[in-house]
């Protein structure tokens, strides 16, 4: 059988690194949207198109192609035919993700290849609205988050530790006006499915958080 997992939550809760943890342990394909996402953005950054302008953006999204495949186990992430997994994870690239995200010329350029993978693979996929838009129909919805204190820590240890300097104060903001963008976008919007599974990984480990997840897809897909 064709199994799909979602798990939505805001920037930051650990929905790649738990995504990602799952699908290996289920054999399934893990679809990190939010890479996808961020390509896109990335794409329309070398354009120097401006994250004020919707229409420039949905102008410009219609010349990026974006694509997933796995070379040696590992996800690459193509944009025009080129890997750009090193340039995804920059603050700059994840506000403009932030904003264009919200364009809808933009997730109608992706939603179909995310869906016509869903649709002939088991797949774990992770982002702000697969639960509810993207993969309405997933066997297990998971909503994902942590306090945003906790997301900034988190994301302040991952930057200092590539030797980047960065600000515990400004990070936790940013994180804050995310979220406040997420939620309150018009196409969208950064919700919780009314059928998903909340986790809340504040006071948790990944291991603790992978294991509560597998428990649950074990759960629900017992019963089918």
């Amino acid at each position: 059988m064709i199994y799909n997992i979602a798990i939505d939550g805001p920037a930051g809760a650990g929905k790649s690194t738990i995504a990602k943890r799952v699908a290996k342990e289920l054999s399934f394909i893990y679809v990190d949207t939010g890479a996808m996402y961020r390509a896109m953005a990335y794409y329309l950054l070398t354009q120097k198109v401006s994250g004020s302008d919707p229409e420039e953006i949905a102008s410009a999204c219609q010349g990026a192609e974006i694509s997933i495949e796995y070379r040696n186990g590992e996800q690459i992430v193509l944009l025009n035919g080129e890997n750009v997994n090193a340039f995804l994870r920059t603050e700059e690239v994840g506000n403009m993700a932030s904003v264009s995200s919200a364009n809808p010329s933009v997730r109608a350029r992706l939603l179909d290849l995310q869906r016509n993978l869903a649709k002939v693979q088991s797949v774990v996929m992770d982002g702000r609205d697969i639960g509810t838009t993207i993969l309405p129909d997933a066997d297990v919805k998971i909503f994902l988050t942590a306090s945003a204190a906790t997301r900034a820590k988190r994301r302040y240890k991952e930057l200092t530790e590539r030797g980047e300097a960065c600000d515990l104060a400004e990070i936790q903001k940013d994180i804050e006006e995310r979220d406040q963008r997420d939620m309150n976008r018009e196409i969208s919007p950064l919700r919780q499915a009314e059928d998903a599974e909340l986790v809340d990984s504040s006071e948790m480990t990944i291991d603790q958080v992978a294991a509560e997840i597998l428990r649950i897809f074990q759960e629900k897909t017992a019963k089918k």
